[in-house]
């Protein structure tokens, strides 16, 4: 039988490594379902989660420190490639909707965690409602999964502009972006709520520490004491379908622009159709080297929950604040319109 306990009674634990007195918090009408199990469990849902960082490690809030200049930075950077997008005529096309939707996207997923961050750890801060970290968890993975489908949408993008340059126009049009951009919406709020709510399923009866530096999805429900498998199928489902699907294609479509350009006789046009390319060869390098990186090495060996604190934290806020200064630097078409709109804003001071 498996019971879930009701009523206004507070049920205290002790969890391991954590040195206060953790309260987890049932309510409802007292009830039992029916399990194959013979033993009696319990459903617990906690009131709390205590977020529990970096383990024995001195002066760590100045890590801390760094990801808060690291933000700033972010803030920045994509604000000012938003303005720019948005008050410049020549940047509005098909292409730079993307680079807008990829801005924002950077901008709001540090938003949803370096802030939180910051009040957790600098502040102390650590204790976070039941409610609230599954929010916290969704806000992170939404943005997250938004920033590697926009780049699989600008790959998209480099595909059609290079192996077929005379239907560019009337491919890649701002209706079919707003659209593509609208399904990439759909689907990551689709999966990532489901891969959020099945969370409500698990009962967690000993440690609520969570051992990363915000909720994270698997360091969360590997807490849980009762059946976490399906947790686990559909965290492998999203992380292929939203991360490594997207990278697979992406791949495939510089493979087929490499063909193109093979194609082409002139050096010259060839290294200009290159060129092209290149920022968003290295947005999507430092995007998914690190993220695959420590994935891979999480599987082949042991990892110290503090390298992969550091390795993960870095992986989901570096690349947001380079990305609008690679953009800026390597962009042409992006450093003409920066200069035009400080000549304008120059001839419009003058003239007051």
């Amino acid at each position: 039988m498996i019971q879930e306990v009701t009523g206004n009674r507070n049920i205290s634990f002790l969890p391991a490594g954590f040195s206060g007195n953790t309260t987890f918090q049932t309510t409802g009408d007292l009830s039992s379902t029916q399990s194959n199990s013979s033993a009696n469990v319990t459903f617990v849902r906690p009131a709390t989660f205590f977020i529990n960082g970096f383990s024995n490690i001195p002066h760590a809030k100045y890590y801390y420190v760094f990801l808060s200049l690291v933000y700033v930075v972010t803030v920045l950077g994509n604000s000012f490639i938003m303005c720019t997008i948005y008050l410049a005529r020549r940047l509005h096309t098909a292409k730079y909707i993307v680079v807008f939707h990829l801005a924002l996207s950077d901008l709001c997923g540090s938003s949803a965690l370096i802030p939180k961050v910051i009040d957790t750890y600098l502040f102390e801060h650590q204790e976070i409602s039941y409610e609230a970290c599954l929010a916290y968890m969704f806000f992170v993975f939404h943005f997250m999964n938004l920033q590697s489908l926009t780049l699989l949408a600008l790959a998209y993008d480099r595909l059609i502009a290079i192996c077929f340059p005379l239907r560019y126009h009337a491919i890649v049009t701002k209706t079919a972006m707003f659209l593509i951009i609208g399904v990439m919406w759909t689907l990551s709020v689709t999966f990532i709520a489901l891969l959020v709510s099945l969370i409500t399923r698990l009962s967690f009866c000993s440690s609520t520490v969570v051992n990363s530096y915000f909720c994270d999805h698997g360091p969360l429900y590997r807490l849980s004491c009762n059946d976490n498998v399906i947790n686990l199928i559909m965290a492998n489902i999203c992380f292929g379908l939203l991360v490594c699907m997207p990278l697979i294609l992406i791949i495939i479509s510089y493979f087929c622009i490499a063909l193109a350009l093979l194609k082409i006789a002139h050096g010259a046009e060839r290294n200009k159709a290159m060129k092209t390319c290149t920022s968003h060869l290295m947005l999507v390098a430092i995007s998914y080297v690190p993220l695959l990186g420590t994935n891979i090495a999480a599987l082949a060996t042991f990892i110290h929950p503090n390298a992969r604190i550091i390795n993960n934290s870095l992986t989901q806020t570096i690349p947001p604040m380079l990305n609008p200064i690679i953009y800026t630097l390597k962009s042409e078409e992006v450093m003409l319109s920066i200069k035009e709109l400080y000549k304008r804003s120059k001839v419009n001071i003058l003239e007051k």
